[in-house]
């Protein structure tokens, strides 16, 4: 039983070594305009799932989804999000980035509201997600959490607004 335990033991040891030295000498291609791996886009979306899902504190949604608080999250989304993340205009982001941001009109933020707040407060590290916190207020974050969380079924005028 010993010598089982020593072979798992040298052999993570070894895999671990292993990936130092493809990193450390530049085996590892950090490109992000090019398609990562299926093990790597795996262990990268799930590592910062399990993240936010241990790190984001437990916090209810203060702002309710009026007309004006939607148009507010519409217009801050416009400003800050379109550019990565997509709008009516232009759905799908042109920018060569790893991870890909999340296409919203295609594949809408489906996180709890308050796991979507603590990403847009405090971004994800290695990827080109900023942190908020600096130059948006709480009650502004809050109201972009809400225009994400009804983004597929906005009241009409909300949607008019949208789709200009």
């Amino acid at each position: 039983m010993k010598t089982f335990i020593l072979g798992v033991i040298l052999t993570l040891v070894a895999l671990a070594a292993a990936a130092y030295v493809a990193a450390h000498f530049g085996f590892i291609n950090m490109r992000a305009d090019q398609k990562p791996s299926s093990f790597e886009t795996t262990f990268a979306a799930g590592a910062m799932d399990a993240s936010v899902g241990r790190h984001a504190p437990a916090l209810t949604n203060p702002i309710a989804p009026t007309d004006a608080n939607l148009l507010a999250g519409m217009t801050i989304y416009q400003e800050k999000c379109a550019q990565c993340h997509g709008d009516p205009q232009m759905p799908d982001s042109t920018l060569a980035e790893y991870p890909p941001a999340p296409q919203f009109l295609s594949e809408p933020a489906d996180m709890p509201e308050n796991q979507n707040f603590y990403i847009i407060q405090h971004g994800i590290r290695l990827t080109a997600m900023p942190g908020w916190k600096e130059s948006l207020s709480a009650d502004q974050i809050w109201k972009l959490v809400t225009f994400l969380s009804h983004m597929e079924k906005l009241p009409p005028a909300v949607e008019q607004q949208w789709k200009k």
